[in-house]
């Protein structure tokens, strides 16, 4: 024998009809109990009730860093091949997950005089159609930018270490205005070029390219043009900036007050930057 007993009831019904109801229940629950004693088969007994359960509060966990951290190399891949987020400027290379753009460079410190001659510069070039944007920082480079694997960096590092250990500090001269353009001519920038001090640079390069070559890497440029850019302008605008303009602005550099001791950059130490991690390694 089977009987599955569907019981329900309303909390608006009269006292009388909650009476009933009641009743009902009982012995239906006496007979499925007869019955089951008795060898017969209750399969199911479902209730259903009006008033609703009292709902638990819900409780947001906290999301481990861990798994955050998973999705952030794809956030900042997105970000970082977006032109629009970088002033326009395009990317040499496309940035895949993984690999660390990464090159060798000499700090340049400027004092408040640099950025005062740096203002007059770009002022002046403003008068020939130019809006030039400054640089966020100034450096003289070492290498061109290569790609590192995440776990070649530390070995890259530790062997730029050692061959630099031996390397003196001195100081070159920076004074001569330059225009440049990079290899893809999708930017043009404004430099000062270094006069002096050029034989003691080529002696760093070639310790850095040792490095390069110990990993497979791309080397310096042949017969490299040392210098500090200045400000950049997306596009390739060398041809306005050549000419008059540059006559200009190296008159301006020349008669600038103090401008032989403002120029002098000192190699006190060099850095590799890779990624968003800088290294550091001062000179004897």
């Amino acid at each position: 024998m089977s009987s599955q007993l569907l019981v329900g009831y309303s909390s608006s019904s009269s006292s009388s009809e909650d009476e009933t109801s009641a009743a009902q229940i009982s012995a239906c629950s006496e007979k499925a109990q007869e019955e089951s004693c008795s060898g017969g088969d209750v399969r199911m007994v479902k209730v259903f009730h009006d008033a609703p359960r009292p709902s638990r509060p819900q409780v947001s966990l906290p999301v481990p860093d861990s798994v955050l951290n998973m999705f952030q190399d794809r956030e900042e891949e997105h970000h970082s091949n977006d032109s629009a987020r970088h002033g326009g400027r395009v990317r040499s290379f496309p940035h895949e997950r993984g690999n660390w753009a990464t090159y060798v460079y000499v700090p340049y410190e400027a004092s408040e005089e640099f950025f005062d001659l740096l203002d007059h510069l770009l002022s002046h070039s403003r008068t020939y159609g130019l809006s030039l944007v400054r640089m966020e920082e100034f450096h003289i480079s070492l290498s061109q930018t290569i790609i590192l694997r995440h776990h070649w960096i530390n070995p890259f590092v530790q062997s730029l270490r050692d061959r630099l250990l031996s390397v003196h500090r001195f100081f070159c001269i920076v004074d001569q205005v330059k225009v440049y353009t990079n290899l893809e001519k999708t930017r043009t920038f404004l430099g000062l070029a270094v006069s002096s001090g050029h034989a003691q640079i080529l002696e760093l390069i070639s310790e850095v390219d040792r490095v390069l070559e110990e990993f497979n890497l791309q080397t310096f440029y042949k017969n490299p043009s040392f210098h500090i850019s200045l400000a950049w302008c997306v596009g390739d605008l060398s041809d306005k900036l050549h000419g008059r303009c540059l006559q200009d602005l190296q008159e301006m550099v020349d008669h600038f007050e103090d401008a032989a001791v403002l120029l002098r950059c000192h190699m006190q130490q060099i850095c590799c930057k890779a990624g968003n991690k800088i290294f550091s390694f001062p000179l004897r």
